[in-house]
């Protein structure tokens, strides 16, 4: 019985074993999700490699080409300046415009920046007084008139009386005390008419001493050109002298004639023998100081400053524009006569090139471009000359037509790759 117990029991160990025993006599299983992953780790590294073989290699930069320059480009010229010198611009015609009579101020009407005219009202003051004086100095006018109507008729009276007289003492009809009697009478009519004309003419003198009053209350602009300043407002006192108590404007605003615009410099003595009148000059502003304004030396002033020992040049500013204001520092270049005819000659090549100046670099004592041959750059030594609109001008080490770098020109050197990215 129990052998048999025994063997029932061994059979389900066994069955159970065959169960979990993997059967290697059935088919593989398909392996395309295998291909397809090697697949797509041949697709990354090709890509991988791809790009690392084509990346972009060097230093990105962007180029500009040298052109060539003329003769008549601003800052060509033919030579060194014979002499610099250092100034302003002034206004010869500058105003700081008053009333001629003390009054309040109504109404200004002009502003700072405002251009105003010749004969333009520019502010109005209180003229009630001055009318009130022109009133007054009308009627006095009319009082000496009528003094005249009344004097006039006293002499057109005594004038027969006298008359009659003088020919009645000539016939011995009246006594020569009657004569002087109505000679006198006739004097003092004569007397009093003359003076009551000239009274009639003081009159009409103060009628127009207070009409010119009045419209002195009427400030105008003296000529034409730009407020600069403006100096008195509505309500505050104006008067052409100075007020002790400080409360009392002396003006109403500036106006400056912007025709009248000129340079100021001063040259030392040592030097002055080098300038002359009409002599050709170029400007600079300070605050454009790659613009070249022509101008000429106007006069010398005849006397030196002392303490400085210069001599005062006034210069002549040959082209007009709004960008030129009083006050701007400036720098002049005296010009000789041959620089001047090559400054204004017909534009023709001349040795040189201009370039950006952000693509010249200072090493030292020299000045540096880097030329751009394909994917490198060469370094090369460059002489610089004037400064034009277009650019800097050199004078030696490049030709028409060679390209040169832009960018940050500190990660360059002989013979370092780069890479031109669009402009």
């Amino acid at each position: 019985m129990s052998d048999s117990t025994d063997q029932g029991v061994g059979t389900d160990r066994a069955a159970l074993l065959n169960q979990l025993r993997i059967d290697r006599s059935e088919p593989p299983s398909s392996g395309h999700g295998k291909w397809w992953a090697t697949g797509i780790a041949v697709i990354i590294i090709a890509a991988s490699a791809a790009w690392y073989l084509m990346r972009p290699t060097g230093i990105p930069i962007t180029t500009a080409v040298a052109q060539a320059v003329t003769s008549g480009a601003p800052g060509a010229s033919a030579g060194p300046s014979l002499l610099d010198a250092s100034g302003y611009i002034v206004a010869r015609r500058r105003a700081t415009v008053s009333s001629k009579v003390t009054g309040k101020v109504v109404k200004v009407m002009l502003e700072e920046g405002q251009r105003v005219e010749a004969g333009q009202i520019i502010a109005l003051l209180d003229d009630s007084n001055w009318r009130a004086a022109l009133s007054q100095s009308k009627a006095q006018l009319e009082q000496a008139e009528a003094n005249v109507a009344s004097a006039q008729t006293a002499y057109d009276d005594a004038k027969p009386i006298f008359e009659r007289a003088e020919k009645q003492k000539v016939a011995a009809v009246i006594s020569a005390q009657s004569f002087d009697e109505s000679r006198a009478q006739y004097n003092v009519a004569h007397n009093n008419l003359l003076i009551a004309q000239r009274g009639v003419e003081a009159a009409r003198a103060g009628v127009e001493v207070a009409q010119r009053s009045l419209e002195d209350t009427v400030i105008r602009a003296p000529f034409a050109g730009i407020v600069t300043e403006k100096a008195a407002q509505p309500g505050e006192m104006v008067s052409p002298v100075s007020a002790g108590g400080g409360f009392t404007r002396t003006g109403i605003g500036t106006i400056v004639d912007m025709e009248s615009l000129e340079v100021e410099v001063d040259v030392s003595e040592n030097f002055i023998n080098r300038v002359r009148p009409q002599q050709p000059v170029t400007i600079k502003l300070n605050a454009y100081p790659d613009w070249d304004i022509p101008g000429s030396v106007i006069a010398m002033i005849p006397t030196a400053d002392r303490a400085k020992a210069t001599v005062k040049v006034r210069i002549a500013i040959g082209q007009k524009d709004p960008r030129i204001i009083p006050e701007m520092g400036a720098r002049v270049a005296f010009l000789s006569d041959n620089q001047a005819a090559a400054a204004g000659a017909e534009k023709s090549p001349v040795p040189g090139v201009v370039i950006p100046a952000e693509a010249i670099v200072t090493s030292g004592t020299a000045n540096i471009v880097f030329v751009v041959h394909g994917s490198t750059v060469e370094r090369r030594a460059v002489r610089l000359g004037g400064k034009t609109n277009a650019g800097q001008i050199i004078s030696a080490g490049l030709e028409p037509g060679n390209s040169v770098a832009l960018g940050d020109l500190s990660k360059l050197s002989d013979g370092t790759r780069v890479r031109i990215e669009k402009q």
